[in-house]
């Protein structure tokens, strides 16, 4: 068998020390350390596709909210999650790094004896929670996790990453009535102690938004709060609906079965409550005076999944997959009087540009860390181009199927590994398109373009070694629970 990928450069030690930039030190534009220190506040939707909203094409209804916050800001067409699912994308939003150099490459599964079970965020990883609490933040997170169940380790809480207020749940999704998680136990948590309450989970995801930034907007701190919605993900129920999951069987809503009025209701029931939420949001925000000394980012955290139709007819895939339609998303970045209004940018952006653009907003030095992402905070308040560098991706599903992709300027490697053994890069299939030409990937050009196919794919097995190189060690992994059997 051949691997398809072999090792290559070696990583530089990794350095932990967070150096607050002096008032001299700051670059023009951004705010200096202290009191002019920006308010910063992180929404993440879960498995929205490119047209989840009304402002980027949803055809079906309007979301009322988000289109005004649009209208305020700069709306991104082509920016994109670090990952195709949500485990991998989230330990890469937090981490700044591509997340095989955590070793969260696939779903961290809620089934105890699957090889990704046991996998979580390691303490050794540095969030920006984290950077920023120690450079003088509150910081909270409010809903979903997925970096680690925590009858596993302790290390897995998200307070001990980085966050002083946790008001969530640890799993891939839970029942939005019940609370009771994909491992089929009750997952909703003040802090870190289990907590049952009552409620439509996006309702008190919003609620404890909105308490999190009344509290925190009489303080002489400034605030981050990362929202992780578990909107639109499954199970599908909108408010009103009764239990799904309990503790002892899973009665999915049969959207195969449903009639098209009734797929879209629920599509619509279950996105409008976020809708409103972001309202709650600027309301909040204006009403304490404190809108214009704070930023929103908006953006979701793969592409939809086949059970509500939120992805755009643009895009090939949908979540899971490495084409456009797995990993191009809606986003936008809001900050009154700082950010012009009513732009739409192109640059090619990607989740990891997320950590060092707080992290510069917040005067702290990133170069302390060996980060992937860019700082796009000079494109956010003064227009300025990004400058361009080509982007990966690798995807591992949930049996263990790899894929991975490299985007540079307009062109786009896909690889895919047809029958390969669960998590191997066997029967390696490569293909070449051309976005600007062809945004739906349909036209395979790698025996047109062999050289620069050969040249990509070099590249891109480079990456993946590099990233390989002192990843951080999780336990289990396709790989070792084969070589285990063996």
């Amino acid at each position: 068998m051949t691997r398809f990928f072999s090792a290559s450069l070696v990583l530089n030690l990794l350095c932990i020390l967070i150096t607050p930039l002096a008032a001299g030190e700051k670059e023009t534009g951004l705010p200096t350390t202290g009191e002019n220190q920006p308010n910063l506040i992180v929404i993440m939707v879960d498995d929205m596709g490119y047209a989840g909203l009304s402002c980027f094409g949803n055809p079906y209804f309007k979301t009322p909210e988000l289109d005004r916050l649009a209208a305020e800001a700069i709306r991104f067409t082509d920016f994109h999650s670090s990952g195709t699912v949500c485990s991998p994308t989230r330990a890469g939003l937090l981490t700044g790094r591509y997340q095989q150099r955590a070793g969260i490459e696939a779903v961290i599964h809620p089934v105890s004896d699957h090889p990704e079970h046991r996998k979580g965020l390691q303490l050794s990883e540095t969030t920006f929670a984290e950077v920023l609490k120690e450079a003088g933040y509150t910081t909270g997170l409010i809903g979903k996790w997925h970096q680690g169940y925590p009858q596993n380790s302790d290390d897995f809480h998200p307070q001990n990453h980085g966050f002083d207020e946790f008001f969530g749940y640890h799993s891939g999704n839970i029942d939005f009535i019940s609370h009771v998680g994909d491992h089929y136990a009750h997952d909703w948590w003040h802090g870190k102690q289990e907590t049952p309450e009552e409620g439509y989970s996006t309702h008190l995801i919003n609620h404890y938004t909105s308490d999190f930034i009344k509290r925190h907007a009489v303080d002489d701190k400034p605030f981050c709060l990362y929202v992780a919605h578990e909107a639109i993900h499954n199970p599908l129920q909108k408010p009103g609906d009764p239990v799904r999951r309990t503790e002892d069987e899973w009665n999915r809503w049969d959207w195969k079965n449903a009639t098209e009025a009734e797929w879209i209701e629920m599509y619509k029931g279950m996105t409008l409550p976020v809708d409103e939420g972001i309202g709650e949001i600027r309301q909040i925000l204006e009403e304490q005076g404190i809108a214009e000394n704070t930023l929103i980012l908006f953006f979701s955290d793969n592409g939809p999944a086949s059970d509500l139709p939120s992805g755009s007819n643009q895009w090939r895939g949908k979540k899971g997959s490495v084409y456009e339609g797995g990993h191009r998303v809606p986003a936008l970045a809001w900050w009154p009087g700082k950010i012009q209004q009513g732009q739409v940018s192109n640059a090619t952006l990607l989740s990891l540009d997320v950590m060092p653009t707080l992290l510069s907003l917040a005067g702290v030095k990133a170069d302390a860390y060996e980060l992937d992402g860019k700082d796009i905070s000079s494109l956010l308040l003064k227009g300025e181009p990004v400058e361009g560098r080509p982007l990966f991706w690798a995807s591992m599903g949930n049996g263990g199927q790899r894929a991975e992709a490299m985007r540079k300027g307009p062109w786009k490697l896909v690889v895919q590994h047809p029958k390969a053994k669960p998590g191997t890069f066997e029967n390696e299939k490569v293909e070449l398109y051309h976005l600007e030409d062809d945004p739906g990937e349909s036209t395979d050009l790698a025996t047109r373009e062999p050289a620069r196919t050969a040249a990509m794919l070099e590249k891109l097995k480079q990456w993946y070694a590099e990233t390989q190189e002192g990843k951080t060690r999780q336990p289990g992994g396709w790989l070792e629970s084969r070589a285990s059997q063996q």
